[in-house]
């Protein structure tokens, strides 16, 4: 009874079927497995970062442009620019990162399909082509990290370009709180 209901809780979790997809990949999957999840794991941190704790690095920017007793001088300006400048750093943190793992995707599957073919190549040399399964198995194992890597690059670019442009709309909005304010001794 016990082994039954081991077999339906892994079924239920996918462990089985992730352990065979990744076995039938080949060692390759693995990296390419990792790299997903560092890609995905940077995403929603992120994320995170963007919906949560960017909104108190604002305030206290804010905070500390609102405490200047003058905000129209050049040390205003320089200091107004040091601020959000501080604060795009934050922003793009670990962008190039995932921008990174992006382009390397489809590098780790192309290398997934080298070694798949090798595998093939094996199986011709030893068998000749009178064993079939032997030669599924090895085009399995190169087209399998292929398609993991386009899949991990093609959704990953989609991530990249939504955070891209959050992040650029909310610089922008950041630029406009910390507005400079007209001196009023100036002459026009």
């Amino acid at each position: 009874m016990n082994a039954v209901l081991e077999q339906l809780r892994l079924r239920l979790l996918g462990i089985n079927d992730l352990q065979a997809f990744l076995e039938l990949g080949g060692p390759v999957l693995w990296l390419v497995l990792v790299a997903g999840l560092l890609l995905w794991f940077l995403v929603f941190e992120h994320l995170f970062y963007l919906a949560f704790a960017q909104k108190y690095d604002v305030r206290q920017t804010e905070r500390q442009w609102q405490a200047r007793t003058e905000h129209h001088s050049w040390q205003a300006r320089r200091a107004r620019q040091g601020l959000i400048s501080e604060l795009r750093q934050h922003a793009w943190r670990h962008f190039h990162l995932i921008k990174t793992l992006i382009a390397l995707a489809p590098l780790l599957g192309l290398l997934g399909t080298v070694t798949g073919m090798l595998e093939v190549f094996d199986v011709l040399a030893l068998t000749g082509a009178s064993n079939p399964r032997a030669l599924a198995a090895g085009i399995s194992r190169a087209t399998i990290p292929t398609m993991a890597g386009m899949v991990m690059a093609l959704s990953g670019l989609y991530a990249a370009a939504l955070l891209e442009s959050w992040i650029k709309r909310r610089l922008r909005h950041i630029d406009n709180q910390l507005a400079l304010t007209e001196d009023p001794h100036a002459t026009p």
